[in-house]
Parts: structure tokens; sequence; C-alpha cells
């Protein structure tokens, strides 16, 4: 049964045509793929065939139709009313977004988000609505969901808060579910754990599925057919089998060969007689935090060690909530640690003892890039701005102002910008350009040692793989040393020269890169390579 049908749909904004005449149609059971880097139409396309696309200037032409069972009448949805609309959002279509930290209502507490629709959609009573999103939570993996079903959006991780948007999504037991790019922003891991979730929920239910991403790599494991967009153009629509199989664009060819992969023998050059840079020892940091069972410790990090050597790359790799970011906000001074210190070695081979609580003019030799650029610079602020105001703060870059603008133009053109962005604004620059700017920031300061966090995790992969290249060719001409915090250990590869993995706040292993990748000793690290998606699709049952 053809669950959703399109035809001819184009959707412009003003004059500025955003989706060129797609036809595509999903049937029961199947999950159809649509792949393209940022700008390509994607959202678009699928928020305008849902009737969910709400832009001024907007303009939609085309058919959509939804039908739920194979005797039921087809919904036409492009140019339906907002009556029409509100029947069918949530209860015979359901949406999973990207980053379900703004898809979930923080002053509702999970259980609520779910029975609103169930109420709503189904007319069933607050309690049975409360009792069915028990179920659900179970249904989708959270533990102990008798009690979870109380708890409010940020007491759940990254990866918990994405189930319950599918338990939102699934609650009335919809004939199409939109997933928009919903394991992005997660671990190869709890990615690995969605796929799986929302792929048994759909034999389990008989849900069509369409699954919006940048990563032909993830697309590879859920879908049955693909749709590769640019420029809000198909440039190729066919079994994902044969894509993988026999590629017959260009541009799809590029989007293939950008996608990590865990390659044998990959990797930067070895630097054994590199000196230490920057040694921790039995780093410990905890918070005090308010759960429903009360106020408790926890022990975000736990007697961390490592050594970062100089003018190469250290990786800290594990799940969402192993650590990692809170390892960074110690050692740049956002968190202050609860024991352990941090020795930071000078030009002459001495060490700043307790880096960690070091004075200003000492922690601007550890340099920050985060993972989002567009919440990382202020949006109300030119480019030139953003670059220069770290140069202003330590008085660096010359005492005028057009010292200063000389130094702006110097770090654009270091990231390979041209010096005419410094005019611009965040918005006006893409995402990839945006992390450019973040780390030219980073730069301005010439720190010895700079922190990536996740600094490439939101990017195309295209896009993702040019700034990772950046990032090699200035540690190489500038002779940084990286800090590198990644989920992703097909990116750790390319960059890392040692390896850290974390869990639960602990170190479960440390080792040179080509030994880990070779040999990896403990189980975790075996199942986070496992987990990376592999080089051909998934054969599904």
């Amino acid at each position: 049964m053809t669950v959703l049908s399109v035809r001819d749909l184009r959707v412009s904004i003003g004059e500025n045509p955003i989706v060129r005449g797609l036809d595509f149609s999903v049937e029961r059971e199947q999950t159809l793929g649509i792949v393209g880097e940022s700008g390509s139409g994607k959202s678009m396309t699928v928020l305008a065939a849902t009737g969910l696309i709400d832009a001024p200037g907007r303009r939609v032409s085309g058919s959509s139709i939804l039908r739920t069972s194979p005797d039921a009448p087809g919904v036409e949805l492009v140019g339906a009313t907002d009556r029409t609309l509100r029947s069918v959002h949530g209860d015979a279509v359901g949406f999973v977004f990207q980053d379900p930290s703004t898809s979930l209502n923080p002053f509702l507490t999970a259980g609520r988000q779910i029975a609103e629709s169930l109420e709503a959609h189904r007319g069933l009573t607050r309690r049975a609505a409360h009792t069915r999103a028990i179920s659900l939570l179970e249904a989708v993996g959270i533990p102990d969901p008798a009690s979870r079903v109380e708890a409010y959006p940020h007491q759940f991780s990254g990866g918990q808060r994405q189930r319950v948007m599918i338990a939102i999504a699934l609650a009335c037991d919809p004939a199409l579910l939109v997933a928009d790019e919903p394991t992005t922003a997660l671990d190869v891991t709890t990615q690995a754990q969605i796929i799986d979730l929302v792929q048994q929920l759909q034999r389990d239910r008989g849900t069509a599925v369409v699954w919006i991403s940048h990563d032909l790599g993830v697309i590879g494991q859920v879908a049955d057919d693909v749709i590769v967009l640019r420029h809000g153009e198909a440039v190729e629509q066919r079994p994902l089998a044969d894509v993988y199989a026999d590629p017959q664009h260009a541009y799809t060819r590029e989007l293939l060969a950008a996608r990590p992969r865990v390659v044998a023998g990959a990797g930067p050059a070895p630097e054994p007689a590199a000196p230490p840079l920057l040694e921790v020892d039995g780093l410990d940091v905890r918070f005090a935090v308010q759960t429903p069972a009360g106020r408790r410790t926890v022990h975000a990090v736990d007697d961390v060690s490592f050594t970062v050597r100089r003018g190469t790359t250290l990786a800290l790799v594990g799940e969402s909530g192993s650590g990692k970011s809170t390892i960074a906000n110690a050692l740049t001074g956002l968190v202050a640690p609860h024991a352990g210190t941090a020795t930071l070695a000078d030009a002459t081979g001495e060490g700043v003892r307790d880096a960690l609580r070091a004075p200003r003019r000492e922690r601007r030799r550890i340099a920050m890039v985060f993972q989002d650029p567009f919440a990382s610079i202020d949006p109300r602020r030119t480019i030139a701005d953003a670059i220069a105001e770290p140069l202003r703060v330590h008085r660096l870059g010359g005492r005028t102002a057009a010292s200063r603008a000389a130094r702006v133009r110097e770090l654009l053109e270091l990231v390979d910008l041209d010096p005419a962005f410094a005019t611009r604004f965040p918005h006006e620059l893409s995402g990839g350009q945006r992390q450019r700017v973040s780390i030219a920031r980073a730069l301005a300061l010439e720190p010895e040692l700079v922190i990536l966090d996740e600094a490439t995790a939101s990017l195309d992969v295209s896009v993702q793989a040019r700034v990772l290249a950046l990032l090699r060719r200035l540690q190489v001409e500038q002779g940084l040393t990286y800090l590198f915090i990644a989920h992703d250990l097909a990116i750790v590869q390319q960059m890392s020269h040692d390896v850290v993995v974390l869990r639960g706040g602990r170190v479960v292993e440390a080792a040179p890169a080509p030994d880990l990748f070779a040999n990896p000793r403990e189980e975790y690290t075996r199942a986070l390579l496992a987990a990376v998606p592999p080089d051909g699709p998934r054969v599904r049952a």
C-alpha cells in the first residue's frame, strides 16, 4: 500500500526556488532515504509534503496524498486547511527531529508530552494516556519507565531524549514516520541503537518511514530506496543497493567518498619522540543535581589521567555522558574540578603546575572550538568583531583598531576564508564557514593547545572532510597540538596520534591510535568500533 504519494512538488521562498518538481512515494513498511548537503532541500521537501512548511513568502505546488489504510480515501496535504493538518499531524504522521533538546518542551514531563497526542487524537482519559505513555517509554527502551515518565527532558541523556521523541511520534500508531536527521548529534553506539529501534518498531507496526540525512553511511543502514538531492533537484533516485554499487552522478560519488570509515592503516604518521605539552593527573569533577528521587552527586569525571604530546593529536572518545566535554570544560576553566592537576609545559620544558586554576594570561595558551558554530558566535556581531574580541580582551594584535583588523584578515586567510567575510554576520555564512570562523577565533591568541569539542559533528560529511583537512594542515604549518573530542571513531582515526577511551567518567583504554584500531583490548572499545557504519549498505530482512 502506498502511504505517501508526492507528484511534481515545488517550493519557493519569494523568488528563490528551493524544491524543483520532485516525484516520490513511500510504501507501507518501506524506508525512503533523502540525502544531500545542507541547503539541498531535504527538510523543505518533507515539510512541504506534510503541510508543515511555514516560511514567509512561501509558495508550494504539486500534490502530496496521504493514505492510512487500503480502503481509506487519500488526504491531499498540499494546500490542506489547518483543521485537516491538525487532524493528521501527530496522528497519521509522526515526526522525529534532529535536536530533541529543542523539540521537547522543557516545562512538561516526558509522560505529559506523550499523553498530549493520545488525549487529542485518541480521546483517552488522562489516566489511560499516562498508562499508555509508560508502555511507550518501555517500548523505546527507557529504563524504569514507571518512574522516568515523570522526569523532565533535561533529566534524560541525549539518546534517551531522542527515544522519548520517538515514543511521542509513535504514540498514535502513525502510518508515516518522518525522521529528520534523528541521529546526527548522537554518538555512534546510540545512533546504532536508534536505527535498530526505529526498524524494529517499523516491522512491528508496519510504518512507512522517510529518513532524512546528510550521511550516505547512515542512509545505507536504514533505507530501501534513496533520493540524492542537490539544489532542490533529484540527481539520483534508485534502490539503495544500486546507488552504492554503481552511483550514476558525480555528486553521489562525492557523498559516498566523504562518509567517515574505519580503514586499516589509516591515520596520521606516528610522532614517537614528541615531548609532553599537557599532563593531566587524577582529574575529578562532580556535580550536585536534583532528580525526581532527590538531590544526588554525579561523578562526571573520575580519576582521569592522560598526556598530550606537543604537535600531536590526542583523541578523547566515548558515548554521551562519558565525561569528554567535562574534561574540556575543566581544562578551560568553565567548571571547577573537585581534585586533580594539569601541567602545561612552557617553551623551556618546565611546567606550569596546576594549569586548571591558572591565571588568565596562562589560560590563553589553551583555546577551544565548540560543536555548534552558530551557538558559539554572537549572532548580533560581525565576523570581524567575533574574531577580534579575544585580541581586545588579551590586548594582542596591536593597540589600534587598524592593526587588529589586519590581524583579523590574516586569520580569515589562514582558515581559507575571503577577508571580505569580516563584514558579514554569522547567519550569512554556511555551517562550514561558521566553523572556520570559530577556528580562526580560537587561533587568534596563538594557543599551543586547541581543544576541538565535537567540532565537526554537526557538519555535512563533505564539509566535515574539508574542515578536517584544514585542521590537519594548520597543525603542520602552525605546530598546533590538539585535544580532539569525538564520538565517531572513523573521524578519530583520521586525526589522532593517541586515543583515550572513556566510559562513565573513567578511562577504559588508552593507546597509540594505530595500536588501538588494529587491536582494541577492551570490549567497550570493540563495541564503539563495531557501531561505525560499514562500507556497504545493510542487507535488510
